[in-house]
């Protein structure tokens, strides 16, 4: 048996010195060869003992079945490979660019957790199958025959079209309504092109409309039309409006202009190609000294954009590098291409000059004490340390809360006093035939685990409307 490599095969990308001057995709991808050489890694795992599927199978969100789609690279079944990663994946070239599988499947690799190997790419196999199809032409598989019962999803978003896949599939009329003009959610409002190209996305929407899912743009639930209303013609309603309200930090001159959200930082780039102006005609106004607070994946993608339009950018992160969320590689591209990073640092006021835009942020340092709920070091400030920057756009990256409007105009529903709506297991919510997950559940979420809650719902809503279970056992966990 020849010897498995120690590390991942590693994938081409763009340099840094390139990269910062387009929007262009930064990895290439595999070739099929690279592909296959990654794929015989796999030790080709076995569930454990008392448990349904292999470690890496029980770390993901989705279940997809890796071993079997990983063997199928390896033979060269390129087809077969896709074929089963979308028994319980969709949207396998998206999760394959932005699914942060160092927390879920990759950390779950036995071979991984040798000492000196790392776990197979796990991820960037699956993106390699996706675009091995979409080269090709997506197969699409055989409509169900009708079941008569219709499924309304509020949001299309990564929880919305992996439910709405999943339920068409077992043949409902499903209808997704998105409040935006283009489907996708998060997907195409807040992730950059240079790590899922808006081209990813709507070739993955589309196969997810093949499948008989209508998508309806410009439909404001809570305005356009009630969750109460949709009740009258749809049998059941699954809510995934994500988690789109920013989070501000509310101190002096936060109101400057010059203070964006990170969302509509991101949506007037992303989703309005604010980038290409005057080509297209939603300009946005960035100074010369941009900084960015917050530590996350989303705060990444703001000091990235930033650095594509030329601008010297700060990450300003009130703890340390180690307790940074945002994932690794984004990290590490960051410093690649330039952004600096100021750690253990906050601001605590903005000031603007006599036009109203903002022009200095003072800072105050901080030192990390003992671990908070979070389980990560609590950052205590150190008294007399604040000091001034100068700064002409400050980006606000701190998180993102629920979208109050559904929850507002459906009193029905219980919410947490975080305004989430409260499920149970089978995230059934207050409201009979009301189903509810993704971000407007979690708070912030990921994608992957937000497709993870559109599987489960889809089942849930299947058992209840196909008289397997009738009954509505609401209890909020916890």
């Amino acid at each position: 048996m020849a010897k498995i490599r120690e590390k991942k095969v590693p994938m081409p990308e763009q340099s840094a010195e390139e990269r910062i001057k387009n929007v262009k995709e930064v990895p290439l991808g595999y070739t099929p060869e690279m592909a296959i050489e990654e794929a015989k890694r796999c030790l080709q795992c076995k569930p454990r003992e008392g448990k349904e599927f292999p470690p890496c199978v029980e770390g993901c969100p989705v279940n997809v079945p890796i071993p079997q789609f990983i063997l199928a690279i390896r033979e060269g079944r390129f087809d077969d490979a896709i074929k089963i990663i979308k028994e319980r994946n969709s949207l396998p070239a998206t999760t394959g660019r932005v699914c942060p599988w160092e927390n879920h499947c990759e950390k779950a690799c036995t071979l991984g957790k040798r000492q000196g190997y790392e776990p197979v790419a796990i991820g960037w196999l699956e993106r390699f199958a996706a675009d091995y199809e979409r080269a090709k032409g997506f197969a699409i598989p055989p409509k169900p025959q009708p079941n008569g019962k219709k499924v309304a999803i509020i949001g299309s978003g990564p929880a919305g079209l992996t439910a709405a896949a999943d339920l068409a599939k077992k043949g409902y009329d499903v209808t997704v309504f998105e409040a935006l003009h283009e489907a996708g959610g998060v997907l195409v409002y807040g992730i950059p092109e240079f790590r899922l190209p808006k081209e990813i996305v709507k070739a993955e929407i589309e196969y997810v409309k093949s499948l008989g899912v209508k998508i309806l743009t410009d439909v404001v639930i809570g305005k356009t039309i009630t969750v109460d209303e949709l009740l009258e013609e749809f049998d059941a309603i699954f809510i995934a409006t994500g988690a789109g309200l920013p989070n501000f930090m509310n101190i002096p001159g936060e109101n400057l202009n010059g203070i964006y959200s990170a969302n509509e930082f991101l949506t007037r780039l992303n989703l309005m190609r604010a980038y290409e102006f005057p080509k297209y005609d939603t300009p946005i106004k960035v100074g010369e000294r941009v900084a960015v607070i917050g530590g996350g994946n989303v705060a990444m993608d703001c000091a990235r954009w930033a650095r594509r339009l030329g601008k010297e950018v700060y990450i300003v992160y009130r703890r340390t590098g180690a307790e940074m969320p945002a994932r690794k590689e984004e990290i590490e591209r960051a410093k690649e291409e330039g952004v600096h990073f100021m750690f253990l640092t906050a601001p605590t006021r903005y000031i603007g000059d006599e036009k109203g835009w903002v022009k200095q942020m003072e800072c105050i340092k901080f030192e990390l004490g003992e671990p908070d709920a979070s389980g990560r070091r609590r950052p205590v400030p150190i008294k007399g340390s604040e000091f001034i920057m100068d700064i002409d756009t400050v980006i606000v990256a701190i998180g993102q809360s629920p979208n109050p409007l559904v929850p507002q105009t459906t009193p029905k529903l219980k919410t947490t006093k975080w305004g989430t709506i409260e499920v149970d297991e089978e995230l059934r919510t207050s409201v009979e035939r009301i189903w509810a997950g993704g971000g407007i559940v979690r708070g912030d979420s990921t994608i992957i685990l937000a497709m993870g809650d559109g599987r489960k719902a889809a089942l849930s809503i299947d058992k209840y409307l196909s008289g397997q279970d009738r009954s509505w056992k609401f209890k909020a966990e916890g």
